[in-house]
């Protein structure tokens, strides 16, 4: 196999790899990415956390799970993003802690949508904020609407204790896609800061932890992964790893065979060579000479006349006489033979075809 072929073989097989490793590894959820602030796309939430910091607002990403948030002394308040649109769910845990002064700010919930328009301006005191979500929540009476119109709220309030709750119906507030509408990034900046907590963003609902966070759970290094992974995921990538090997070195399944080696037929060698020089030379009448003797003398044995060259009439009168055949045609091939002049390709095989005639005439 030539080394191009070969390298084209690995690439492809590695770039199978990676593929069926990314299926086997990534998450569950394809959209889990969306709303993270690492996220620089329409959906994430990458330039509100930019201009946060511009702001001189002290806002950190958190990436450790619930039960560390709840080892926090001081009250702070923890902005959710979901991925997904979730139900308006909070367990005991979590209203416990919200009772001690903390603040939950959850964006993305599964209401009924209604018959409001998907895209509308919502008032506020920042100016309009644009919205992009007919899901509303109809009012209780112990909630506060920060944003909403007629058919509902879009954004409210749910005291617990001393701390509350912020609900938003649509995830994607102060998303990317709202960089040109700064009351959208005003409106959300003040939900989180008015409590003059400390700020925390959830980045581990997205799939980013922290160093000792991964060590803790077992994904500091790839000997952990594949501790986790099925037994049937890391047969299936170490076969994979071992084919990718294999073709790597050039190594086939099997006993190794040996190469046969072609047999040379030195006079068949030779005679393609002379004949390439010739060619070269434009040496048609040397050849014609040649290989004319060549034909006489295969012609004379035919007729018993053995391997003296004859003079060409007295050939063409046994000929004859023995075959009965056109005298103008054997006299045509040994009249050109004769001629010490170069030929064209084209006549050269024709005069080869004109001998190959006369042996026909012969047998």
């Amino acid at each position: 196999m030539k080394r191009s072929n070969r390298l084209a073989w690995i690439g492809a097989i590695a770039l199978a790899v990676i593929i069926v490793l990314s299926l086997i590894a990534a998450p569950q959820n394809s959209t889990i990415n969306s709303g993270s602030t690492y996220n620089r796309a329409a959906d994430g939430y990458g330039a509100w956390y930019a201009f946060m910091q511009q702001q001189g607002t002290t806002i950190q990403r958190w990436q450790k799970p619930w039960s560390d948030i709840e080892a926090q002394k001081s009250p702070v308040t923890l902005l959710q993003v979901n991925s997904n649109l979730n139900p308006p769910v909070l367990n005991s845990t979590k209203q416990d802690w919200l009772k001690q002064g903390n603040t939950l700010v959850i964006l993305g919930l599964r209401y009924q949508v209604t018959a409001a328009d998907f895209h509308t301006m919502q008032k506020s005191t920042f100016g309009d904020v644009k919205i992009a979500s007919s899901r509303r929540h109809k009012k209780a009476d112990q909630e506060q609407i920060d944003l909403g119109d007629r058919f509902g709220a879009v954004v409210w309030e749910e005291k617990y204790g001393r701390g509350k709750v912020i609900f938003s119906t649509t995830p994607h507030l102060a998303a990317n896609a709202y960089q040109d509408y700064l009351s959208n990034f005003k409106f959300l900046a003040d939900l989180v800061s008015k409590q003059n907590n400390a700020i925390f963003v959830d980045e581990y609902i997205h799939g980013y932890k922290d160093a000792d966070v991964r060590e803790k759970e077992g994904q500091g290094d790839l000997l952990s992964y594949f501790a986790k992974q099925p037994l049937f995921v890391a047969l299936l990538q170490l076969g994979v790893l071992l084919i990718v090997l294999i073709w790597a070195q050039n190594r086939r399944f099997g006993k190794p065979v040996a190469l046969t080696v072609p047999v040379l037929d030195n006079s068949e060698a030779y005679i393609q060579a002379l004949a390439g020089v010739l060619q070269k030379a434009d040496s048609s009448d040397f050849v014609m000479e040649m290989v004319g003797k060549e034909e006489q003398l295969q012609l004379q044995k035919a007729l018993g006349l053995g391997q003296i060259l004859l003079e060409p009439q007295a050939l063409i009168n046994v000929w004859v006489e023995k075959t009965g055949g056109n005298s103008a045609e054997l006299a045509t091939v040994l009249k050109l033979q004769s001629q010490k002049r170069p030929m064209s390709e084209r006549d050269l095989l024709s005069w080869l075809g004109k001998w190959r005639t006369l042996k026909e005439i012969q047998n």
